[in-house]
């Protein structure tokens, strides 16, 4: 759904940003890259930059907040998107498709503000259709970007 989000939201005139959660990590760089055995040399921090494109790969002590990845490397967009981060206390869009292996996992109380799913779901918010992106962007936008963009 993000990935549908994204150019909808850009379409509208908006600067889209996304941070993607991964419980179990993730590598970005390869075996044998500079970057990689810069890396492997005992480097805290790599910025690898190009004239299109910067990534920064960088050891870190405990799992940031979503707040603080926002903090700490955010800058110049209208919102964030976000795909994991399920305990925190940020406005949700759960997505709930018929095949899933496990029931809804927020409610209201977790800040949930509305489900996009493929079938009828009844969780206390709006429940869209999930292949309505331009309903779910026009949520997104009432709720946050509207609001911001008059002050």
């Amino acid at each position: 759904m993000i990935e549908k989000l994204i150019p909808e939201l850009r379409r509208r005139g908006y600067r889209v940003a996304t941070i993607k959660h991964n419980i179990h990590g993730f590598d970005i760089d390869h075996e044998g890259k500079d970057s990689w055995r810069h890396k492997e040399a005992g480097a805290r921090l790599t910025v690898i930059a190009s004239p299109h494109r910067i990534a920064v790969i960088e050891d870190v002590s405990k799992d940031y907040e979503l707040s603080e990845l926002r903090d700490r490397y955010i800058r110049d967009v209208d919102i964030i998107l976000s795909e994991g981060f399920k305990g925190n206390p940020h406005p949700k869009i759960e997505v709930v498709r018929s095949g899933m292996k496990h029931d809804p996992i927020c409610s209201a109380e977790d800040n949930l503000m509305a489900v996009a799913s493929d079938h009828p779901v009844d969780r206390g918010v709006p429940c869209l259709d999930i292949d309505d992106i331009h309903g779910v962007a026009n949520l997104i936008e009432d709720k946050f970007l509207r609001e911001r963009l008059r002050s």
